[in-house]
């Protein structure tokens, strides 16, 4: 604790400076001087020592022993609250690009419009910080700050944490600025979830009905740019009286965001909202996975299905349409499963690629 504060090339004293001064010069002890100001010994020493602001009560009693006017205080103190105010945000702005060096720029550019201002950090800043509705990027390190992290915050990178937390920050705020969203129906919500199950061959128009369903259902759909390294699949999040999900468009092809999707479906319906990483395990992660599995094929056409023991394109085609699926859901349940390698190409044929903008 210190009665003044360097800032660049000027220095502020703080009002106890001077009070400090006065009682030196003449001989008094601090409780003497209290004594006389009429207020505590306690309060005069916070005050000297520069932690405790002057009062108005304060500053006038001090005019009235010393001869000076009170707006000499006043101005005093607030001429060294201003220099603390300025460097303790030089102090945030340097904390702030740490954090800002795990994102970049351009994304919130190109995605969302903020303005093309290279080379000047400081800007970028600002804007990322106005565009995301917070004080500080540093709030984005928090683990809690929104939703549960439901892998160990232990084993999450901070880049991770701002990422992940970044992705969920702008699904939220663009969610929260749709006024008069429908109230979350668990019955309506799932009937709506049985509709999409039928739109996984409609690949270039699937999005904006399900979009249109889930709404009604009091649940937003929100498909979002993934920020490069966030290792994040998905989010859902209770805002209100409705639901979020998120879908991070990281992983395009058609079977991973239709496994995706239902991930994070059997979350909502789970009501365990949160943070969906890449990689996850334990039991609530299990729960979900088995929820899209059978959501996405049933688990008894699935089983005859594998012990026919084909499993050419031909008869992944034919298994498809009999349960009325995209091919690409199948052949990604098959690579899972270990029945076909990842790296066996020719397959690739059964996917679409996916370019969805919310």
């Amino acid at each position: 604790m210190s009665n003044y504060v360097e800032f660049g090339n000027k220095i502020a004293f703080h009002p106890g400076y001077y009070i400090k001064e006065y009682i030196d010069e003449l001989g008094l002890t601090q409780e003497d001087f209290a004594n006389r100001l009429g207020t505590t010994p306690k309060n005069i020493s916070y005050i000297v020592r520069g932690g405790q602001s002057i009062s108005v009560d304060i500053a006038n009693k001090l005019s009235r022993l010393i001869g000076t006017s009170v707006q000499y205080w006043l101005n005093l103190q607030t001429e060294y609250d201003s220099l603390i105010v300025r460097f303790n945000r030089e102090k945030e702005l340097d904390a702030e690009k740490e954090v800002f060096k795990y994102i970049k720029y351009s994304y919130f550019r190109d995605n969302f419009g903020l303005p093309d201002i290279p080379q000047k950090t400081d800007e970028q800043i600002k804007n990322v910080r106005e565009f995301l509705h917070v004080s500080s990027l540093t709030v984005f390190k928090n683990t809690d700050m929104y939703v549960n992290f439901r892998r160990p915050a232990l084993e999450q990178s901070e880049a991770s944490i701002v990422r992940a937390n970044i992705m969920v920050q702008i699904a939220t705020n663009l969610s929260l600025t749709k006024k008069d969203f429908p109230k979350y129906d668990k019955n309506k919500f799932l009937q709506s979830v049985d509709y999409a199950l039928s739109l996984t061959k409609k690949h270039n128009e699937f999005y904006g009905l399900i979009k249109k369903a889930f709404k009604e259902s009091g649940v937003d759909l929100i498909v979002l740019p993934n920020i490069p390294g966030s290792k994040i699949n998905g989010a859902t999040k209770k805002l209100g009286d409705h639901i979020m999900l998120m879908v991070n468009d990281r992983n395009n092809n058609s079977d991973s965001f239709w496994f995706t999707l239902f991930h994070e479906i059997g979350h909502i319906i789970n009501r365990d909202f949160g943070i969906s990483f890449e990689n996850e395990s334990g039991a609530v992660e299990e729960k979900a996975n088995l929820y899209a599995e059978n959501s996405l094929i049933p688990q008894a056409e699935y089983t005859r299905f594998v012990e026919a023991n084909d499993f050419s394109i031909v008869k992944i085609k034919e298994f498809a349409n009999r349960i009325d699926r995209d091919p690409s859901i199948v052949l990604g349940r098959l690579q899972k499963d270990g029945f076909i390698r990842y790296d066996d190409w020719k397959y690739n044929v059964l996917r679409t690629k996916y370019a969805i903008s919310t």
